[in-house]
């Protein structure tokens, strides 16, 4: 059993996993590791470091990749889009900000267009832009995101996307999660914290052990480490991580860190190149229950494939086969 549908199609694909474009996690040799597998994998530009996205694209090799930026980053850095589409890329997938200035530059070059929503209207909104693909990411997401749930958001979406494919994003990383948002009528998955502990992942040592002990159970939302980081991120949206010593210490008192914010701030820049964990942002979502162990990404991806196909068949042979005497008895 093959599992194939319009989002494998879309993107030449042979399965229908995207890797989530992990700033400063989704590097060019994780992203081809994923596209290698018959998945997609995108890199993650995130806050923009032309230097950065060069050298990852060319860690990538001739695999054939995406990359995704963050939209109301990239508007302070347009050129960045010019370094990416000049790359070639098998998707450009933009999320939290508005794309629409870079509709006409990215239909020029035809690349496709994957846009990430968090609620109803930005979904409505994308639909009549016209996008190639909409990620619907639910609040369970590891890093940023909005308050909505995957399990009610993804069929909403799909209802509303006139036959745009529609890739379920949040809380998925297993075959199950795959099984599930293909139920749900999603085209496709779109995933990080599984593949956050890959060999090929750019994450430290440390983060990725951290993630490995850890549970949904110690993630919380808040924007510590966005102000700590100096990021004036849209407060529509904030970041999902592990809970840690410092998290514990400001996640109650804003205003304290506010006020401490040089201090903190060179803290955190010292914790992160001491790989140290305690004060360090680990970014993952709830799914960190599912990942155990370091392996290649392509282990893992072909372990969901094969996990969805059994579960697909399970869940078939729940229902009654259809024969002819109850198609006439149902007319």
């Amino acid at each position: 059993m093959a599992i194939r549908t319009s989002l494998c199609d879309l993107f030449d694909i042979e399965h229908p996993v995207l890797l989530a474009p992990m700033a400063g996690v989704s590097g060019g040799a994780l992203a081809a590791a994923v596209s290698s597998a018959g998945g997609l994998g995108l890199v993650g530009g995130g806050y923009g470091d032309a230097d950065w996205l060069k050298r990852e694209f060319d860690a990538a090799g001739d695999a054939r990749i995406g990359v995704g930026f963050i939209t109301w980053s990239l508007a302070r850095q347009p050129q960045l889009l010019d370094l990416a589409l000049a790359r070639n890329p098998a998707a450009l997938m933009l999320s939290f900000g508005d794309y629409r200035p870079f509709l006409h530059h990215i239909r020029d070059v035809q690349t496709n267009l994957i846009v990430q929503v968090q609620t109803l209207e930005q979904a409505r909104e994308a639909v009549d832009a016209g996008v190639d693909a909409i990620v619907a990411q639910g609040a369970e997401a590891g890093g940023h995101g909005g308050t909505r749930a995957t399990l009610p958001l993804v069929p909403a979406v799909v209802d509303i996307a006139q036959g745009i494919p529609v890739i379920a994003a949040g809380g998925i990383a297993d075959g199950r999660g795959l099984a599930a948002a293909l139920a749900l009528g999603a085209s496709g998955v779109l995933c990080g914290t599984t593949f956050f502990a890959s060999d090929e992942s750019l994450a430290s040592k440390n983060a990725k052990q951290a993630a490995l002990r850890g549970s949904g159970d110690d993630t919380e939302r808040s924007s510590v480490f966005d102000i700590a980081r100096g990021l004036d991120w849209p407060s529509d949206w904030n970041l999902r991580t592990m809970r840690n010593a410092f998290t514990r210490q400001w996640s109650a008192d804003i205003d304290g860190l506010t006020q401490n914010l040089a201090t903190e701030k060179e803290r955190l820049e010292a914790s992160q190149t001491a790989d140290d964990t305690d004060v360090a942002a680990v970014i993952v979502g709830e799914v960190a229950d599912l990942i155990w162990s370091r392996e290649p990404a392509q282990a893992t991806l072909h372990r969901m494939i094969s996990q969805a196909e059994h579960r697909l068949r399970r869940v078939g042979q729940l229902v009654d086969p259809i024969t002819k005497d109850r198609i006439y008895a149902e007319t």
